[in-house]
């Protein structure tokens, strides 16, 4: 994946004290996300997980092609409603305050993916005292997988100890606890409808294995429901549609992915399916825009050091990635000195922070040839990139931020 002409062009007309920038294509976010709703069958829900991008121009630009919203904080929360205000929300998420437990109420979330027996009994002490208040339940489930089958995902929420969800044996109680309420609070339980369950249990995954798992949460949900005489109206089975940094060209196969979910849903009348991925949607549609400010060699291998750095873009070194980038040659140097430039055949890409894990790329051969002052050009850094940065190490500026969008959306 390389930078779109429109983003070229305006990444070369920054001033370098304007690097560095994020620029995002909206335009091509918006084609890109009506393909993979396109994809998808009617009965098949999505929502875009807003903790992988939450900038406002960027889920304004998905309205149209999501059903709505999943949400795991109060702040993430009041933010997509302001954003949003039209648009269902789901709220996930494990530890949920009774704070945003009750403002959620109040904002009429429309799907609860329920963490715990405990979360349950907050919720339904929020609702104590409003008569009228109803919410849709679903119960988050850490569901056993086949050996090995999330053994290489970048990341497992599932099929293993995690705080994630309930454990078999729990959402069973749970279920009991929905379908057959007592106790004191057993009057405001009645009003909490179980509608179904919630199974995220790992990122990182490609079609076949999203379908995989897909029909053993369906699979295990629908005999859950058969023991405990509920209606299943609903499975979500989450999000963590694989992005492969190391090969930008592969992307997720959404043709495969729906047609899989359409055969499932065939087998399992009245059903509705939901999704919610966050990273495979807005990945591609971002640029983290900089320039190179030094070329040094050090113990035989070459660093080109940029502005900016990890305390931006934390992604590779979270996720032990390079990040792809492609370089925009500047030919101007006002200087009367030589110009430092890479001699190698590769380089390591590197920021301004006093750590020597603020790398964004290692022994890159996509450096090469790389000079001071020539403007580098990250890709695929639409989501899980600002957001998740630890923006005010060492102090330095924060970024710009730049939305190209040629209003044909």
């Amino acid at each position: 994946m390389t930078a779109t002409e429109p983003v070229r062009r305006l990444a070369a007309g920054l001033d370098p004290e304007q690097l560095p920038a994020y620029v995002y294509d909206l335009s091509a976010l918006r084609t890109h996300a009506r393909a993979v709703r396109a994809a998808l069958p009617e009965r098949v829900e999505l929502y875009y997980a807003a903790k992988a991008n939450p900038e406002a121009p960027v889920l304004t630009a998905l309205r149209d092609a999501v059903d709505g919203y999943e949400v795991s904080s109060g702040g993430e929360l009041a933010h997509v409603q302001a954003v949003v205000p039209d648009a269902p929300l789901a709220f996930g998420g494990p530890g949920k305050t009774p704070a945003e437990i009750a403002a959620a109420v109040d904002a009429g979330v429309h799907r609860w993916h329920v963490e715990s027996e405990q979360e349950l009994y907050r919720l339904a002490a929020a609702l104590d005292g409003r008569p009228d208040a109803v919410v849709d339940v679903l119960l988050r489930v850490n569901l056993p997988v086949g050996a090995g089958a999330l053994d290489s995902v970048a990341l497992a929420m599932g099929g293993r100890p995690t705080p994630f969800g309930l454990d078999p044996d729990r959402a069973a109680a749970a279920a009991r606890l929905l379908t057959d309420p007592c106790g004191p609070l057993g009057p405001v339980l009645r009003r909490l409808r179980l509608r179904g369950v919630h199974a995220h249990l790992a990122s990182g995954l490609a079609a076949a294995e999203q379908l995989a798992l897909a029909e053993q949460i369906v699979g295990w949900s629908a005999r859950l429901a058969e023991r405990h005489a509920f209606r299943l109206d609903e499975v979500n089975v989450g999000g963590g549609m694989a992005v492969d940094y190391a090969d930008p060209g592969a992307r997720f196969d959404w043709a495969a992915f729906g047609a899989g979910l359409g055969r499932l849903l065939d087998r399992h009348p009245g059903l509705t399916l939901r999704i919610e991925p966050g990273r495979a949607v807005t990945a591609y549609c971002g640029w983290y825009v900089t320039e190179v400010l030094d070329v040094k060699r050090s113990h035989g291998e070459d660093f080109a050091v940029v502005r900016g750095g990890t305390h931006h873009l934390r992604t590779p070194a979270t996720r032990g990635h390079d990040q792809p980038f492609t370089t925009l040659p500047v030919a101007a140097w006002p200087h009367p000195w030589t110009r430092p430039a890479v001699t190698a055949a590769r380089a390591t890409v590197a920021g301004q922070l006093c750590t020597p894990k603020d790398v964004l790329a290692h022994a890159a051969p996509a450096a090469a040839g790389l000079r001071v002052g020539d403007r580098v050009l990250f890709d695929m850094t639409g989501s899980y990139a600002w957001n998740i940065s630890h923006h005010d190490f060492l102090m330095h500026p924060h970024p710009g931020f730049h939305y190209l969008d040629d209003n044909r959306g």
